[in-house]
C-alpha cells in the first residue's frame, strides 16, 4: 500500500480536517472574482483575497518544511514582505489557488507520515521565545490558526468589494 492509499485516521485525520475546513472558507471568498477584484485592496489594509491566498499557501509551505528539516529549512528561501500579500505582475487567482491546492496537498502527504511528536527549535525572532521548540502537531495548530486567522480577513475585504459574506 503506498501513502496514498492511505487512509487517515485520529488526530491526523482530525488536524487535516480541520485544515481544509478553513481552507475550504478561504476558496469559497474568492469564488466568482475576476483577477482585478482578487487584487483590489478596499480596506485601509494592503491586504487583498488573491496576496492572501498567495500568503497562506506560503505560510504553510515554509512551516511544513520546518516540520521536516527545522528552522534551515524553513529559511531556505528570502521572503518578498510585501510582495505575498499583492497579487504581482503576471498572479492569477487561479494560480494561486491551483498553488494553494499544490501545497494542501504536500501537507496531506507530510502528515500521514511525520511524527506528530518530532520537534525543532524555532528560528531566531523576536516573537519565539529564545530556545523554544514545536512539534509537528503545534506547527499544524499554528497553520490552522494563520489559515482561520485570514479566513477572517478575506471575508472582511470581500465584503468590501460586493457585499458577499462567505460566513454570515
Amino acid at each position: 500500500m503506498t501513502t496514498h492509499e492511505k487512509t487517515t485516521t485520529g488526530e491526523r485525520a482530525d488536524l487535516l480536517q480541520t485544515l481544509d475546513k478553513h481552507r475550504g472558507f478561504l476558496r469559497q471568498t474568492v469564488r466568482g472574482l475576476t483577477d482585478g477584484q482578487a487584487a483590489l485592496r478596499p480596506t485601509a489594509s494592503e491586504l487583498c483575497l488573491g496576496g492572501l491566498i498567495k500568503h497562506v499557501a506560503g505560510v504553510e509551505e515554509r512551516w511544513m518544511r520546518f516540520a521536516v528539516g527545522g528552522a534551515e529549512a524553513m529559511e531556505r528561501e528570502q521572503i518578498d514582505w510585501e510582495g505575498q500579500f499583492r497579487m504581482l505582475d503576471g498572479e492569477t487567482l487561479d494560480g494561486l489557488l491551483d498553488d494553494y491546492e499544490r501545497v494542501a496537498r504536500e501537507t496531506a502527504k507530510l502528515v500521514e507520515t511525520l511524527d506528530m511528536d518530532a520537534s525543532h527549535p524555532l528560528p531566531e525572532a523576536p516573537w519565539f521565545e529564545p530556545g523554544a521548540r514545536w512539534s509537528v502537531r503545534r506547527v499544524l495548530l499554528h497553520v490552522i490558526a494563520e489559515t482561520s486567522q485570514h479566513a477572517g480577513h478575506a471575508d472582511i475585504i470581500r465584503e468590501s468589494i460586493d457585499g458577499a459574506r462567505t460566513m454570515g
